[in-house]
């Protein structure tokens, strides 16, 4: 597919890696010579200087044959009108990153309508909301949810003398229907076979039917495992729709926000929700406020650096849980190596939102795992795929691919070498960011 992507910033650069990675035909727009730069040095892509949202631009590369735009410039006026200008050109889809709220306060859905872009991305309240599923699943690094809502991944931490560790993942008695699609080892992303095994402190996903899933969170849940006070480090756009949620959900949420206009404009959007106007990373200030004594604590300042420090000293003084927000996604493995539980950045999460959207019609969704490095793939089997009418065992799939979950006739299982997929499955796909572009030329419809 010819995609172009407007803006080369953070989110532009991830998506064109991707998207090349996958062998679409890939544009990317951008006015900033030195972003654009960094695009043409690393990636191999076609980069076009100017506007996005200019006639003469978009004239310059041809939309006949786009099948897609992505606008997610820094500018939510220049995405909204490229988004247009190129709907109005005939592109069959355009994504547009919207921040301001202002834009998003009724139903996005509808102003996305109205304006004729169809799908609208908010950064921060995607962010917001992955973040609150974990809070609500206690046991939880990560959850995921697939095949509307029929099967879940669970990403866990094994600790210190677990009855998992050193066994073989053969003679593992798991629960029906659930299966071990990765372990993160030191960095490193493994797709397991039956004789690898779970060592302490590793990172392991779980994936399998949805309620056998649930019924397993309690193995890895300490006694004080329900969060139920949370501590919001800043008051950003994260933090605002992060307290909005979790007091919705009936949580009690403390927030220290050091900028005063943050403060009053979040104290009149909250009705329980105690914001206190300080210093986040005053450790004087986060003792008095008992920062040990809360069952998560979430750091979400601008400074990676800083979320880091805060998110240790409320590790250190008690608190259950922590998160760090990071700009920077190369720094999401050193912080998880010191001792913070959960570290996310927006700039992974927006993409992976985006790229959902963006795959072949095979492909109903994709999620990114642990900063990239791995991938878990949602797909519809159709007539003409080369893995349907023969048993698993007899394909010869790309290696560190797992067949993980199939949905049939709405009913979940976990298959093995005997099972024959058939068209309408729903499978879901655990592989290596490497080699998610082959598998999906290996399922996809030849008919």
């Amino acid at each position: 597919m010819k995609i172009v992507i407007v803006g080369a910033g953070k989110v532009g650069y991830t998506l064109a890696q991707k998207l090349t990675q996958e062998n679409h035909d890939v544009i990317v727009v951008e006015q900033d010579d030195e972003r654009r730069a960094i695009i043409e040095h690393h990636l191999d892509v076609m980069t076009v200087a100017g506007n996005g949202a200019s006639p003469r631009v978009l004239a310059e590369i041809g939309l006949d044959d786009v099948g897609l735009m992505i606008a997610v410039t820094d500018s939510d006026e220049v995405n909204m009108i490229s988004c247009m200008a190129a709907k109005q050109h005939g592109v069959p889809k355009v994504i547009a990153r919207v921040r301001n709220t202002e834009y998003l306060e009724e139903d996005c859905r509808a102003f996305g309508r109205t304006l004729g872009i169809d799908l609208i991305i908010n950064p921060e309240m995607v962010t917001a909301v992955e973040i609150s599923q974990i809070l609500k699943t206690p046991a939880a690094l990560d959850v995921e949810d697939f095949a509307g809502g029929k099967v879940r991944l669970l990403e866990v931490k094994v600790r210190q003398h677990s009855p998992f560790s050193g066994v073989p993942l053969r003679d593992l008695r798991l629960p029906e229907n659930v299966l071990i699609a990765g372990i993160l080892r030191k960095d490193k992303m493994i797709i397991p076979i039956g004789s690898d095994a779970v060592a302490d402190n590793d990172s392991v996903f779980f994936l399998g039917e949805k309620d056998a899933i649930c019924r397993m969170e309690p193995m890895f849940s300490h006694k004080r495992s329900r969060v139920e006070r949370i501590l919001i480090i800043g008051a950003g756009r994260i933090g605002r729709n992060l307290a909005l949620l979790m007091e919705s959900g009936g949580y009690k949420v403390k927030v220290i926000e050091k900028d005063r206009r943050r403060c009053e404009e979040l104290a009149k959007a909250v009705d329980d929700t105690l914001v206190i106007c300080g210093d986040g990373t005053d450790a004087d200030l986060l003792s008095e406020e008992g920062i040990g004594d809360f069952d998560a604590v979430v750091c979400l300042t601008d400074d990676d650096k800083l979320n880091l420090l805060v998110a240790l000293m409320a590790k250190n003084l008690g608190a259950q849980k922590t998160f760090a927000r990071v700009g920077r996604p190369d720094f999401i493995p050193l912080m998880e190596q010191v001792g913070v539980d959960v570290v996310f950045s927006p700039r992974l999460v927006t993409a992976g939102a985006i790229l959902r959207q963006v795959r072949r019609e095979e492909i109903v969704a994709v999620t990114l795992l642990e900063g990239a490095k791995a991938e878990a793939i949602e797909v519809d089997l159709r007539a003409g795929s080369r893995i349907i009418g023969k048993p698993l065992r007899d394909i010869k799939f790309p290696r560190r691919v797992l067949v993980g979950a199939v949905v049939r006739n709405g009913a979940t299982f976990i298959p093995n070498g005997k099972s024959v997929l058939e068209a309408g499955d729903r499978i879901v796909l655990f592989t290596l960011p490497d080699y998610a572009a082959k598998i999906l030329d290996f399922v996809e419809s030849k008919d």
